[in-house]
């Protein structure tokens, strides 16, 4: 018999009992947000670059069907193949369709995969493993979660859940490997396992960062070398990109190079960016043999022209959950969602349908998240957006409804509120200490769990202000 999945508020309960998950996401906060700092101070007109990175991702979703038709005209001149995947069970297919079956003479059934969101968001590991096929992540993150049975739970940090110590007990479980707490040699030991991952493979799956409509270039942006290796050591290179992320010009991808290292990883420019305009020539030694880009819709075009388009001027950066003070206590798990934070709030509803609407409600609309975008991106505005849908359809608990329709009774009658104010003043000055209350009954112990409520006054404003006038 199978367990109930977790609800929202189970997943949040879970991640804020987990004292390592709190620890984690504390340093990575502290970590990116100091060094995504430290580079946009040394970016000269980091605000104009700003803005410019803004009018670009603009202009590519104003104009799309244009530029999707320059590019993929470019990548076949190339010598690509583009494959148009209106939904993920269409991408799933066709990728099957382009990697080999285990054959009796060993060839085939073996994937070297490369960080892509958006195979997570395809759900194409489980499709693949089905079919016999047996897929490697090679990103160092990707392949520890993958070892664990998870997910990622960051968008650029894949293990940021984790601590050094939680991998060396994988390793140690599964490899046998003495117990340490020395990256170099956790690291050195994922590269023995993943090097002949490269040279067996018949076929390399990679994300795109952007595609280049005027060339017909795929650019993939890492630090680890293993995307290029799984694009060019395999036979055939499948490149998963959906279809909003384009940049129209050379020019205009220089722009946004300038923003996303310095927004996802705080580096000026990641190790390896590499432009790839097609399958190996005839006279070059290293390549695949084929380029297959699939680009996938899966609810893209649809949020186009919606109240939720904006969301998808994302360049996948993660520095609004870096920021977001709701992400840096629950985690990327605790959304339930492939995209999580600020963003994943409301890329999830417009992608993926309302039953993602909750995930709106986890945030403060302090605003960090706008502020730190690359690209401006208006999140609040969206979760404002997506929270009105949610309550539209009806989907807020029954305690929250009521709640409100009692709120709104109160503000609408001087007396109701008055009343409320001199009883709520009256009966928190009963349970306070220190003008702090740390514990109430139940639904409203939800919040004291976790925080103190700050008491009360036992006089209002209104009261003081006559009693003010009437001395006077």
């Amino acid at each position: 018999m199978t367990s109930a999945p977790l609800t929202f508020h189970d997943r949040i309960e879970t991640a804020l009992s987990n004292e390592f998950l709190q620890i984690a996401l504390d340093r990575n906060h502290t970590r990116r947000i100091a060094g995504r700092n430290q580079r946009f101070a040394e970016l000269p007109g980091a605000e104009a670059v700003r803005d410019r990175g803004r009018a670009i991702r603009l202009d590519t979703l104003a104009h799309l069907d244009g530029y999707l038709e320059q590019f993929a005209n470019n990548v076949e001149k190339n010598g690509g193949h583009v494959h148009w995947a209106a939904t993920a069970e269409d991408a799933r297919r066709i990728i099957l369709s382009l990697t080999p079956s285990p054959s009796p003479a060993g060839r085939g059934g073996l994937v070297a995969k490369s960080k892509s969101m958006i195979s997570e968001e395809i759900h194409l590991n489980p499709t693949l493993e089905q079919a016999g096929i047996e897929v490697v992540e090679t990103d160092l993150g990707e392949w520890i979660v993958q070892l664990r049975g998870e997910t990622p739970s960051h968008i650029i940090t894949p293990v940021v859940h984790l601590r050094r110590e939680d991998v060396s007990a994988l390793f140690h479980e599964r490899f046998g490997m003495e117990p340490t707490l020395d990256v170099t040699a956790m690291t050195q030991l994922a590269q023995r396992h993943l090097r002949e991952v490269y040279f067996r493979a018949e076929v390399g799956i990679t994300g795109v960062n952007f595609g280049v409509a005027e060339t017909g270039a795929i650019t993939v942006v890492t630090n680890e070398g293993n995307a290029d290796l799984s694009m060019t050591a395999p036979r055939v290179h499948i490149a998963l990109m959906g279809l909003e992320r384009l940049v129209p010009t050379l020019a205009d991808l220089d722009v946004m190079l300038r923003l996303l290292p310095r927004s996802a990883t705080a580096q000026k420019i990641t190790s390896y960016v590499s432009l790839v305009t097609g399958p190996r020539r005839p006279e070059e030694p290293d390549g695949p043999e084929e380029l297959h880009v699939v680009l996938v819709d899966n609810g893209r075009s649809a949020t186009l022209g919606s109240e939720l388009a904006e969301s998808l001027l994302c360049i996948r950066c993660g520095a609004c959950l870096n920021v977001c003070p709701i992400f840096r206590e629950i985690g990327g798990h605790g959304y339930g969602a492939v995209y999580s934070g600020p963003i994943g709030s409301v890329v999830s509803p417009a992608l993926f349908g309302p039953a993602f609407n909750e995930l709106a409600n986890a945030s403060t609309l302090c605003g960090a998240c706008r502020e730190i975008c690359p690209v401006r991106i208006d999140i609040p505005t969206m979760l404002l957006a997506v929270r009105a849908r949610h309550v539209k359809d009806g989907q807020p608990p029954a305690w929250l409804k009521a709640g409100m329709k009692a709120w709104a009774l109160a503000m609408s009658s001087q007396a109701l509120y008055e009343s409320g104010q001199f009883f709520a003043g009256l009966g928190s000055g009963l349970i306070a200490r220190d003008g702090r209350i740390r514990q109430l009954p139940p639904p409203l112990n939800a919040w004291t769990d976790r925080r103190d409520f700050p008491a009360f006054p036992r006089e209002s404003f209104r009261a003081w202000w006559r009693a003010r006038n009437a001395r006077r």
